[in-house]
């Protein structure tokens, strides 16, 4: 049966507001609500018989904070429950200063019914205390008319009600005692009432006796106190003490003791979450810049005294999480913060900074192989494998390092396996340092997180040292994103194609499409600049979608325009790890060939040995279904990956491009020639065609040709550079011969 329920709502969205009732519904109310988002409304709405509040926390007008101030000035006693998006910890705590029975984000509801039923239930229990001690306070109030009354008042008590003599012996105490404590009346009566109280707060007890003896029937607060449980715990308690020793009724001090136990508990785990990681129990990323401003400031009251942040993120997390799951994924957390909480010492501190993030607080260090070796040791302790779920999981971390401050000598100083800075390079780490010394915690931080993003691209399981020309390049490479992100919005983007020229007849058998950036105020820029930034941010994928629509476009215009000239020639497109991992990339591809009119058999899609084993066997179903429609399939770069070939024949796989790197050392380095000659021999064998990329001179042309096997094509400055569309046309028109 639904439990009947008067709502008001203090929310601006309509369609939040209909979650959050269909969870009331869900948990068993029947809401009877309103729904408000002025502070005009909410006062014209406000009224007695509203059973609850609940409250988003920012509103257009005002915020739950005015809320609460305005329902306590209204003198009104309803449950106040705040369910916001986003709220930091600061605001939260704020809200239960200001009366706030609990707090929700919205994207956690589930939790909303059981919220609500606590807080009706508190509600309960206050509106019993309030009758209870309006209850007692008439009774104690007619105590010498009635001694029954009294002591059926503190008998039937949920608080322990105690009468002390002078000399701070119980006379009396109510039997809600052993149901609170454990003990019975009789335990305690003829006891001294500090005998439970621990040690450290008996000195506060007899100081507040002593000032209600000295100020008869004034009552006094005795602040929290604990007292012990029969069970050896230690349990909170708050309590008024009133001196009626001269009243013959009752002849002692009365003493209403209140177990606040379970609020402080409350308030210590809401006090936990707001500064502590739930899933590996580290300081959170609020408790850490906290604790790193304190170690600023005393920095500054010992100036030769220097510390190190450290700024970690895993490599390949987000691999290991997809293709685990979750739970091995948080495992793998937990296991990693075990393992750098080893490496450190009691004074420093250890967070969790987000997903597979962590930052160290090295709280006193000599110089900067000190952070290094550190660094180092972490290095060591993360290589080791990780059994998790009866399985060997490997990880490594990319991290960055900022100093307090920084001797440039220290580049010179010794340190445990080198003997100067230039022997650091080998440790495959950056090093230019400079002072990262500032006031605000939150700029070392982030000096250490833009070290740990240039170590992580100069390869994973490497460090950085903090320089301030890194800063720089961070804001250069936001910029760039800010431009790539309106590039793509103003079609600033122009394919240009490559010839690929077989090598039997010297023809051009097809073009490779490459993007080309015309940035209205910097020119062309190059692609080894702007891709990898498209790639860590994820804009590769509509850049992808662009370059693979204009290709597609273009082939067709010129099957319909020049069809002598273009029976046979193909179209390829790289599709970088980004893309190849998106979702409905068959569907857009599909989309793509059905609005251009291309045949798909006329589309080669270029991917990476290294793309496709980052999940092999995902990536075959991917692969099978391309091939289905027809698509010609190219692994490109091969030879560079993964040493793949115990997968290559499961593969549907039409052609091998052969890596440059290659290519340019034939006729100069033995071991390139074997090399190509055993990916042409494997092709061959698999019945695969193969094209060398980066052919440059007519040497490596004739090598090419020369080889047992047949390379059956070649793609490089040789025959053209990419160019243009007008350009590639006058290249196929002319049949030109190489």
């Amino acid at each position: 049966m639904s439990v009947p329920l008067k709502v008001l709502l203090l929310e601006d969205s309509p369609t939040d507001s209909e979650l959050t009732l269909h969870e009331l519904r869900w948990a068993g109310f029947k809401p009877e609500w309103e729904r408000v988002d002025t502070e005009a409304d909410y006062l014209a709405q406000l009224h007695p018989d509203l059973d609850l509040i609940l409250a988003d926390y920012t509103l257009p007008q005002f915020d739950a904070l005015r809320a609460l101030e305005l329902l306590r000035s209204r003198n009104l006693d309803i449950p106040f429950i705040v369910v916001t998006g986003t709220v930091s910890e600061e605001v939260v705590v704020e809200c239960m200063k200001h009366g706030a029975a609990d707090y929700l984000l919205k994207d956690r509801l589930v939790r909303l019914g059981a919220a609500v039923s606590q807080a009706l239930q508190a509600k309960q229990m206050r509106d019993h205390k309030r009758q209870t001690e309006a209850e007692k306070t008439r009774l104690i109030a007619s105590l010498q008319e009635s001694e029954q009354r009294f002591r059926a008042l503190i008998e039937n008590a949920t608080d322990i009600i105690l009468i002390v003599d002078e000399n701070g012996v119980s006379q009396y105490v109510s039997p809600s005692v052993e149901r609170i404590l454990g003990y019975s009346p009789a335990r305690v009566i003829g006891k001294s009432a500090v005998k439970f109280v621990h040690p450290e707060d008996i000195t506060l007890v007899n100081q507040t006796f002593e000032r209600a003896m000295e100020n008869p029937s004034v009552s006094h607060r005795l602040p929290e106190y604990h007292v012990r449980h029969t069970n050896g715990s230690w349990c909170v308690f708050e309590a008024v003490t009133t001196n009626l020793l001269h009243d013959p009724a009752v002849a002692g001090i009365v003493v209403n003791c209140h177990n606040i136990t379970h609020a402080k508990l409350a308030e210590e785990q809401l006090r936990y979450h707001a500064f502590y990681d739930s899933l590996c129990g580290l300081p959170n990323r609020k408790l850490f810049l906290d604790r790193l401003a304190s170690r600023i400031e005393r920095g500054k009251e010992h100036p030769e005294s220097l510390f190190a942040v450290l700024f970690l993120d895993l490599d390949r997390f987000q691999m290991v999480k997809y293709s685990m799951g979750h739970l091995v994924g948080d495992q793998l957390l937990i296991a990693t913060a075990g393992k750098l909480s080893s490496c450190l010492s009691a004074s420093d501190t250890l967070a969790r900074m987000g997903r597979d993030e962590f930052a160290i607080l090295l709280d006193d260090i000599h110089d900067v192989g000190d952070a290094i070796r550190i660094a180092q040791q972490i290095h060591r302790k993360l290589g080791e494998p990780f059994k998790l779920n009866g399985r060997e999981v490997f990880t490594t971390t990319s991290i960055g390092i900022a100093l307090s401050k920084t001797d440039i000598k220290t580049l010179t100083s010794e340190t445990p396996g080198s003997s100067s800075a230039s022997s650091f390079s080998s440790l495959n780490a950056h090093y230019c340092i400079l002072s990262a010394d500032d006031d605000q915690p939150q700029d070392l931080l982030r000096a250490a997180d833009t070290a740990m993003y240039y170590a992580k691209v100069q390869g994973r399981a490497g460090y950085a040292v903090f320089d301030p020309v890194m800063h720089t390049r961070a804001v250069d490479r936001l910029q760039l994103e800010t431009d790539l992100r309106r590039a793509i919005a103003t079609h600033e983007f122009q394919l240009y194609y490559q010839p690929i020229v077989s090598l039997s007849t010297g023809k051009i058998s097809g073009f490779e499409a490459l993007v080309r950036w015309f940035h209205p105020t910097r020119g062309m820029v190059s692609p080894s600049e702007f891709i990898p930034v498209a790639e860590d941010t994820g804009l590769i994928v509509p850049i992808g979608a662009l370059v693979l629509q204009e290709a597609c476009r273009q082939l067709r215009v010129w099957q319909l325009k020049y069809p002598d000239f273009t029976d046979d020639l193909t179209i390829s497109v790289n599709l970088s790890s980004v893309q190849f991992r998106q979702s409905g990339l068959i569907e857009q591809i599909d989309e793509i060939l059905q609005e251009t009119g291309l045949d798909p058999s006329f589309l080669k899609l270029e991917i990476t040995e290294s793309t496709i084993m980052e999940n092999a066997d995902s990536a075959k179903a991917l692969l099978e279904q391309l091939k289905a429609r027809n698509i010609l399939l190219c692994i490109d770069d091969f030879g560079t990956g993964y040493s793949s070939l115990s997968y290559l024949h499961r593969w549907p796989i039409d052609t091998l491009k052969i890596d440059r790197s290659f290519v340019n050392g034939i006729g100069i380095e033995a071991h390139s020639r074997e090399i190509i000659w055993t990916i042409v021999t494997l092709a061959g064998n698999l019945g695969m065609e193969v094209v060398a990329e980066g052919v440059e001179t007519e040497q490596q042309l004739t090598q090419l040709r020369l080889l047992k096997r047949e390379c059956h094509y070649g793609q490089g400055y040789l025959f053209s550079r990419p160019v243009d569309s007008e350009a590639a046309v006058k290249l196929f028109a002319s049949e030109l011969r190489w």
